[in-house]
């Protein structure tokens, strides 16, 4: 357990993500009885938790496995999180997903 806190803690995924906000929710917090938190990933640099996973990945690449670069078959919220992890190091990753989701996260090259 205490090991997968220390990797959570040492992950590097701030470097592209947002530590982002828990909102209250007080009509579901008293209907349940407890407290209920909304964890707004919405509020990522592409709208979405998957960046993390796909930072995390490419963040841990060997140097020779960095220089073949990274496909992503997906056009959707992973693909974009790929992409923009990418994008950090400098890592080739081909551009396909879509133009106007590029533009919504600001992926463009």
């Amino acid at each position: 357990m205490q090991d997968y806190i220390r990797k959570i803690i040492g992950a590097r995924v701030y470097d592209v993500a947002i530590e982002s906000p828990l909102d209250p929710l007080p009509r579901l917090s008293a209907r349940l009885g407890g407290s209920a938190l909304l964890k707004r990933e919405d509020l990522q640099p592409v709208f979405s938790f998957k960046l993390r996973g796909a930072y995390n990945k490419i963040a841990g690449l060997s140097t020779v496995e960095a220089e073949r670069g990274v496909i992503c078959a997906s056009a959707g919220n992973h693909a974009q999180g790929v992409a923009l992890a990418a994008k950090k190091p400098g890592i080739k990753c081909p551009k396909a997903t879509p133009t106007t989701m590029q533009r919504a996260t600001h992926i463009e090259r």
